[in-house]
């Protein structure tokens, strides 16, 4: 398994991370912890309106990062999109200068069995994670070599599980298995592909359910967030990713606990909603 080996600054201070998706859940909590450094945080999401029974827009996320520290760019657009992807890459690289890290983490889910699963749900899945998590990769390489280059640390980091190759979890949910599955698969390819420039490309996954919004609206919501943990475990082990050394710390595929537990952070407990550890509930993957 990759290690995690430090960077030398241990901060995310004027760095500059683009972020797909971020309006709210886990990826609103990675940016605010990174704003608490003093980062500059751009998101690429849709949410221009508030969703029907989802609070939380791209400008609202914008306003927390601003007041947890950070500077914001809100970016109303579609990572489906080329053009407004490309459009993400220009204006943040024309407001903060440049590009350290792009966050990959939009994502789109349905458990559906091959049977019952939509088609239409199925081509948002891929265009979302596979599709997505590849394109907003692609353009940013060039302002994320210009990082590198400088000597910075530079980063992609995606939300999406180790490769598990039990057929259980295909066979469960094989349209969102083969989805999530790309997203790490672009993980596995582009570490290697951009060793040489020195680009850390890791992935992160929860160990245990996280409490999002998301979750809470499913059926049976409530219980399964109380049995899990709040997004803050994730957006501080994302933090040590992102602050480690991406000559070095590349290529893995890491759970939130084994990224704190790099970092020293073995009591997980203030983490949880109150339920005892032994009665976390897994996330799935793992």
């Amino acid at each position: 398994m990759t290690s995690i080996t430090p960077g030398a600054a241990g901060s995310l201070a004027g760095r500059t991370i683009l972020m797909s998706g971020g309006s709210r859940g886990i990826g609103l909590a990675i940016a605010k912890r990174a704003a608490a450094d003093g980062a500059n945080v751009a998101l690429l999401a849709k949410t221009a309106e508030p969703h029907a029974k989802l609070a939380g827009t791209v400008y609202t996320a914008a306003e927390e990062i601003e007041a947890a520290g950070g500077s914001a760019l809100a970016i109303v657009g579609d990572v489906r999109s080329d053009e407004d992807v490309a459009r993400a890459v220009d204006a943040t690289r024309e407001r903060f200068g440049g590009i350290d890290a792009v966050v990959n983490n939009a994502s789109a889910i349905d458990l559906s069995t091959t049977d019952a699963v939509d088609m239409k749900r199925y081509d948002l899945m891929a265009d979302i994670n596979v599709r997505g998590t590849f394109l907003l990769s692609k353009l940013a390489l060039p302002a994320l070599r210009a990082s590198a280059a400088s000597g910075a640390d530079a980063h992609i980091l995606t939300l999406s599980p180790p490769i598990n190759l039990d057929p259980a979890w295909a066979g469960r949910h094989l349209a969102y298995t083969m989805a999530k599955y790309g997203m790490s698969l672009t993980t596995l390819g582009l570490a290697e592909e951009l060793r040489p420039a020195g680009i850390g490309v890791n992935s992160l996954w929860p160990a245990t359910l996280i409490d999002t919004a998301a979750i809470r609206n499913m059926p049976g919501g409530d219980a399964l967030a109380t049995a899990g943990r709040r997004p803050e475990i994730v957006a501080d082990a994302a933090h040590v990713l992102l602050t480690s050394d991406p000559r070095t710390t590349t290529g893995g595929f890491f759970t939130d606990e084994e990224a704190l537990a790099a970092a020293g952070v073995t009591d997980l407990a203030p983490y949880s909603l109150g339920a005892p550890e032994d009665r976390l509930v897994k996330d799935i993957f793992l």
